[in-house]
């Protein structure tokens, strides 16, 4: 009598353990049900899609910060540096083209400068955390109130426009187009499509889709199968430790937020194929924090050694969701704030309860 009590209650705790470890991923279920009731149209493929599209900066930004809060860390500055990143590449891209020079190399010397730039944020983040022991809290603060400065200056607060053409069909694109009964086309949509026509084309796999699915699935890699992966996980456990166990600690991080700052730039020029412009990064925007919450939501501890990719992209998708979701169902956006306020204390409570899941 006594064993099968211990196997009832053992089947009970697993069962507990699993729902908490992914109670992110069935939240979004739950809503996906539920907005499909309250939401016109958000129950379709094309919606769907344009949530994983929009998505995109939110996942480059949740992952940067995914390796930062594994160690221990936080980054505030990726909202900015994106920002930076976005006008740097695009005022390159501007004045390249404006000098004649051919589409395809005035938008690959622009992300790469961009690219390049805004790696140094994050090897001033990294020297000053480990070398001068600047709490990141402080560090990335403040390196994120100068990269808006530089971005302000540049831009003088208005978006870089007059970019070079094809950025848009790039980052806006799909892999396949099919026109129902005439005709169907990859990357690029059928030639000759105007009016109805164009309603009725559908478009399938964004090319953000693919994009996100190749970033993510390294830094998944990287994260859960190598070296460099296992002493992420062993600084956020115990720098102590990490120390003893012969791991150049100063070195990992100052990688660990050089990777961060890539990231967010590389969300910047991603930015920039979506939207036509280089955008610099308001203070009210927030992505740092939004970025920070769906980590936080995907089962990472802000106290370090805790902290998935698949968890953050969860994340990400649960709060793109909530605000797709209220916009279709005609409430007010705004609520979003109290939505992800809500979510974020559930999720810190599950990981005080279940402190070992994940």
């Amino acid at each position: 009598m006594s064993n099968n009590k211990n196997s009832t209650l053992s089947v009970s705790q697993s069962l507990l353990s699993i729902l908490a470890r992914n109670w992110a991923l069935l939240f979004v279920l739950v809503l996906i049900l539920i907005f499909s009731f309250t939401g016109i149209n958000f129950f379709s493929s094309k919606n769907f899609q344009n949530i994983l599209h929009l998505s995109t900066i939110y996942l480059l930004l949740a992952s940067s910060e995914t390796f930062v809060i594994i160690t221990g860390g936080i980054d505030l500055s990726v909202g900015f540096v994106m920002g930076l990143s976005s006008v740097l590449s695009a005022t390159i891209m501007r004045e390249l083209h404006a000098a004649n020079f051919t589409p395809a190399l005035s938008i690959s010397i622009g992300s790469i400068v961009g690219l390049i730039v805004c790696i140094i944020p994050g090897l001033i983040n990294g020297v000053l955390v480990t070398k001068y022991r600047v709490p990141p809290f402080i560090s990335t603060l403040g390196m994120g109130g100068i990269a808006s400065g530089i971005t302000l200056v540049m831009c003088e607060g208005f978006p870089v426009t007059f970019l070079p053409p094809y950025l848009t069909a790039i980052g806006n694109g799909y892999l396949i187009y099919i026109l129902p009964g005439k005709a169907i086309s990859f990357f690029n949509r059928p030639e000759g499509i105007v009016g109805e026509e164009l309603r009725k084309l559908i478009r399938i796999i964004p090319n953000s889709l693919m994009f996100n699915f190749v970033i993510l699935f390294i830094l998944w890699h990287i994260l859960k199968n190598t070296k460099f992966g296992q002493h992420t996980y062993a600084i956020g456990g115990s720098m102590d430790a990490a120390v003893r166990a012969g791991i150049n600690t100063n070195k990992h991080l100052i990688i660990i937020y050089v990777l961060s700052s890539f990231l967010a730039g590389l969300a910047g020029v991603f930015n920039v194929f979506q939207t036509g412009i280089g955008n610099f990064t308001p203070f009210t925007a927030m992505y740092e924090l939004i970025a920070i919450a769906a980590v936080v939501i995907g089962g990472a501890s802000l106290m370090g050694g805790k902290g998935r990719i698949f968890g953050s992209v969860i994340g990400v998708i649960l709060l793109r969701t909530i605000e797709n979701g209220l916009h279709l169902s005609g409430v007010d956006p705004f609520f979003r704030f109290i939505a992800v306020g809500l979510i974020l204390i559930v999720a810190v409570v599950i990981d005080q309860l279940f402190p070992d899941l994940f």
